[in-house]
């Protein structure tokens, strides 16, 4: 079986931040627009991403931001439902997870926060020598702000990394509707962003959607390598079990 997933070949945040070293504010509400619209809809299906980090927004050909990597996605967060598992990258993790606290998707407005500051500022709010550090800085100190941040960039950044998450913006009943309507996103058309209708800020440097360049050609280049079929396991394998897949090779299932 191939798992064919979508080709997003503009790069990650990551690496354009360490290019450009951080964004401008207009770039950056862009960016945040998108990924906020993104954990809309997670969170409206009762998932938690738990891993929202610039290493995992990519862009497409076009400009506009994916969400990757779902591996430690969480799902059933639903009305006063919580989960308590300890995950996520290091510098991004909510204090109520460093506590194994219960918690929802007040852990994912956390990293949201994590993020607009990150590509504000260029560096990450919270640091430490050793992980034992880092989570102390995450529970006790309260991170320092450029001052050519603009008033509506602090106001944004200290609801998000708000220690409380029955405080922290987005996660008060309003939900969402807080965070559409904060001064930050003040010339945002969320309806616009919602059917990628807005020109993104910038546009990577690729030929077309096809194009490789942004990957690193020792991966590339590689040369693939299929696993070897067992057909007596397969003709013994409930096909139930890939119920929903889009697509089926009806000669393969002949052949077996």
């Amino acid at each position: 079986m191939f798992f064919v997933m979508e080709f997003i070949n503009g790069g990650d945040l990551m690496y354009w931040i360490q290019l450009v070293g951080k964004f401008k504010e207009p770039v950056a509400t862009f960016y945040a627009a998108e990924v906020a619209v993104g954990l809309f809809f997670l969170h409206s299906h009762g998932i938690v991403y738990r891993d929202l980090k610039l290493d995992n927004i990519l862009l497409d050909f076009e400009g506009h931001v994916k969400l990757a990597d779902f591996g430690l996605c969480k799902d059933g967060i639903v009305g006063m439902k919580k989960t308590q598992t300890f995950c996520g990258t290091l510098d991004s993790i909510a204090p109520e997870v460093i506590r194994r606290q219960p918690y929802g998707i007040s852990a994912d407005w956390w990293c949201f926060g994590v993020f607009i500051y990150e590509m504000l500022v260029g560096q990450p709010p919270f640091s430490g020598e050793d992980e034992e550090d880092l989570f102390q800085a995450i529970l006790e100190v309260n991170p320092s702000f450029p001052r050519n941040l603009s008033k509506e960039a602090l106001s944004i950044c200290r609801g998000f990394l708000n220690k409380d998450p029955n405080s922290r913006l987005g996660c008060s009943p309003a939900g969402s509707l807080e965070i559409r309507d904060h001064v930050f996103f003040r010339r945002i058309n969320w309806e616009l962003i919602e059917s990628r209708a807005i020109q993104p800020p910038f546009k990577p440097c690729v030929r077309d959607k096809r194009d490789t360049s942004n990957f690193d050609s020792a991966f590339t280049e590689l040369p693939t390598e299929l696993s070897p079929t067992d057909k007596l396991f397969i003709m013994n394998l409930s096909q139930s079990e890939f119920a929903g897949f889009s697509f089926v090779n009806p000669e393969f299932v002949i052949e077996v």
